[in-house]
């Protein structure tokens, strides 16, 4: 039986990944950016990411997911990884954290 604790381990890991790739235009990295949504792990440790880009025409839309997929992939522990670009909730400023936002002067 897979522990509670060991998908909590897997998703801290995954999330410091997430937190080493940035948007090209806004010089924060996607978590801290609220363009993560939700990391979902399954028993057999796949790995489902679900995410948003800051606009549909984002000039990353076909490079970013990949490079999420392909890094969280790499996190020691992950079976398999997904990522699924949504667009609703639509990404705003709002959705960027208060340390983020602390870096970009908006506070």
């Amino acid at each position: 039986m897979v522990e509670k604790a060991d998908k909590l381990k897997l998703e801290n890991k995954i999330i410091n990944v997430l937190k080493t790739i940035y948007d090209p235009e806004i010089p924060v990295d996607i978590f801290e950016l609220g363009l993560i949504y939700e990391v979902k792990i399954n028993d057999n440790f796949d790995v489902e990411v679900e995410m948003t880009l800051t606009s549909p025409n984002c000039p990353v839309a076909e490079s970013m997911p990949k490079e999420v997929e392909d890094k969280v992939r790499d996190v020691f522990g992950v079976n398999s990884a997904k990522v699924n670009i949504v667009f609703d909730p639509p990404w705003d400023k709002n959705m960027i954290s208060e340390e983020a936002k602390l870096d970009l002067g908006m506070l």
